[in-house]
């Protein structure tokens, strides 16, 4: 029986208040609304951004349905819809392209002004919520939403891709893989014969390494104090790793050290702490390198720097989605993974199914996961 006109009761993680766990409940999924979709997920991706969501790290309204990597099957449109189809295998977008805004009409933007990725109210365009439970309303996450069997997006933040794409892998183009590789392509736009180096090697600090390896860069230094992620850094293209923990000086001199004090060409803080993202911008050559902040600060954060650190010529720059415009891009990422244009299999350690996403968050607290991707 048709399923679409009609509200489905299906299972959610929910995170009910900052710093409690993932509860797996019946919830009520309503119709999409016009120019809304309304998705089945079928796998959808670990992210440290939704651990600093059931942390309470960054501000968000509860209770909320976190989850904003994902892989699924439109179950039906709302009307207007005409970018996708019932049937269509498509990506959720954590950042929305809707192509009227300023943003998404600068060949250099990306920060779509539809996106909540700002301002957190988690609901819909209409100021409503298509989820509830025990009739009382649920917020989405990030225009998304994806640790939940159905659920509900605008029509701008939504993709369709290649129906042959495994769903494991694809899953990785909504977030980590887009976000890192992007930021070294598109944001720092490394060059050939580069030198590079990547504070955290997790889900996204990896497919930076593939992004500047990709670009041409002669040396890539991938730190992290976790040394279990040094072989996989370095088969991805790391062409050297090191631990912070094995030196006594601040890890910026170590990097001004190995490079004859000249400092790195590019610098990538994937991590989110202020500290690194200090030590990545001093580890950088003070003329004409360059910084990029990837990792999500904690939404509380604030840091202090010495104006020195930008005048004598450093360039310091933000990257959300790795600067990549998502509705444009993400169909080609998909594609060149397809393609064995880059290495993916080594990101994805773990497959879970989705009853067990409190599982899959201790193996990302424990550091024993790159990615784990939850099936329905």
């Amino acid at each position: 029986m048709s399923t679409s006109g009609n509200v489905i009761k299906c299972k959610a993680a929910i995170v009910f208040e900052a710093k409690g766990p993932f509860k797996i409940v019946e919830i009520e999924v309503a119709p999409p609304k016009a120019h809304e979709v309304r998705i089945k997920i079928l796998g959808t991706g670990i992210c440290r951004t939704d651990e600093h969501v059931q942390a309470g790290a960054i501000k968000v309204n509860y209770p909320v349905i976190p989850g904003h990597e994902a892989v699924g099957i439109v179950e039906s449109i709302g009307e207007g819809v005409t970018c996708v189809k019932p049937g269509d295998k498509v990506i959720p977008l954590c950042l929305p392209q809707c192509g009227r805004c300023p943003p998404c009409k600068n060949p250099e933007g990306n920060m779509c002004q539809k996106s909540d990725f700002l301002t957190a109210k988690g609901v819909m365009y209409d100021g409503t919520s298509r989820f509830s439970y025990k009739g009382k309303p649920v917020h989405n996450f990030v225009n998304t939403s994806t640790f939940t069997e159905y659920t509900v997006v605008h029509e701008d933040a939504v993709v369709k891709i290649d129906p042959a794409a495994p769903i494991e892998k694809a899953c990785l183009m909504g977030c980590g893989f887009s976000t890192g590789y992007g930021a070294a392509t598109k944001t720092a736009k490394v060059t050939p014969g580069s030198t590079c180096a990547v504070f955290g090697l997790g889900g996204v600090g990896l497919p930076v390494i593939i992004g500047c390896k990709t670009s041409g860069a002669s040396r890539i230094i991938g730190i992290d104090i976790n040394k279990a992620k040094f072989p996989i850094a370095k088969e991805l293209g790391a062409t050297e790793c090191i631990s912070p923990l094995d030196f006594k000086k601040p890890i910026n001199e170590v990097l001004l050290d190995m490079t004859d004090g000249e400092g790195v060409d590019y610098s990538f803080e994937v991590i989110g702490h202020t500290d690194t993202m200090a030590a990545a911008l001093a580890s950088c050559n003070l003329n004409y390198g360059v910084s990029v902040m990837v990792g999500v600060p904690p939404s509380a954060a604030e840091m202090t720097l010495s104006p020195r650190l930008i005048f004598t010529g450093r360039t310091w720059k933000g990257s959300v989605f790795g600067g990549l415009k998502s509705k444009d891009d993400i169909p080609k990422l998909v594609l060149a993974g397809m393609e064995k244009k880059f290495n993916l299999d080594p990101l994805v350690t773990h497959v879970l199914p989705f009853e067990k996403i409190n599982e899959g968050f201790e193996l990302l607290h424990k550091g024993q996961s790159i990615r784990t991707v939850l099936k329905m």
